[in-house]
């Protein structure tokens, strides 16, 4: 379990970045798998993630996750009758109270938000294509729809792949620079055509462009640190069939 010392601040907030410690799941997805999609044991990852509840202090049904798809997609709870589990989507931002709201993630970055002035809480899933396709300008301009001032807004960037083991080829690299030559600055050319990404820069730098300056990172790599993470370039490069999925959540009472 880990936490942001800017929202421990908060004592109407409770969150977490959960690692994969203490759950039921076996196998590959030894620990606490909270991956629904996954193709662990149901049951194991209902227990996982009412252990989740427990620990958030939240009802069961009230711990709320999406469909991720990797899309710039924004969900909004405005009250209790606007909630509803696994929409397809890759952020909510929510004003209801007592309701957890959660990310999925095993190498991709989970992003929380709190606004304290307009007391608005918000997730964000953010691999590569979420950041680059516009995942966390759109999750802030609902912020700001809903009259929230970026100066007032916290954001808090948790464990994700680090750049030493984020090799890509040269497409991924044009994908990016053909958006914004700046975006070179986040490559580290190693051979052949073959670059590292800095995905948690890239990241910090679209949630400062979007106006935040409170900004909190979790410095973690999850593909390193295997008995606190999951992470999907790792089973890969051990030919394991799935992997599992570590969860981060926010709650506002």
């Amino acid at each position: 379990m880990f936490f942001s010392k800017k929202l421990k601040k908060f004592e109407n907030i409770k969150h977490c970045f959960f690692s994969r410690k203490n759950g039921v799941s076996k196998g590959v997805y030894e620990g606490l798998n909270c991956g629904t999609g996954s193709n662990d044991d149901k049951e194991n990852v209902f227990k996982n993630l009412e252990i989740i509840s427990n620990k958030i202090n939240c009802n069961k049904d009230s711990l709320i996750t999406l469909n991720q798809k990797h899309t710039n997609q924004v969900i909004y709870f405005k009250n209790e009758t606007s909630v509803k589990n696994k929409l397809t989507a890759d952020a909510i931002v929510s004003e209801v109270k007592n309701v957890g709201i959660g990310i999925l993630t095993a190498d991709c970055a989970p992003i929380l938000f709190y606004d304290p002035k307009k007391k608005i809480i918000g997730c964000a899933h953010s691999g590569w294509k979420g950041a680059l396709n516009g995942i966390i300008k759109n999750t802030v301009k609902k912020f700001t729809e809903l009259n929230s001032n970026n100066k007032d807004l916290i954001a808090v960037v948790g464990p994700c792949i680090g750049k030493k083991h984020y090799k890509v080829k040269e497409d991924f690299f044009n994908k990016f620079v053909s958006n914004e030559k700046n975006n070179e600055i986040f490559f580290e050319k190693i051979d052949n055509g073959k670059f590292l990404f800095d995905l948690r820069s890239f990241i910090n730098k679209e949630i400062l462009n979007s106006g935040i300056k409170n900004i909190e990172n979790l410095e973690m790599d999850t593909f390193s640190q295997k008995k606190f993470f999951y992470s999907y370039r790792r089973s890969v490069l051990n030919k394991e069939k799935d992997y599992g999925r570590c969860i981060s959540v926010i709650l506002m009472t």
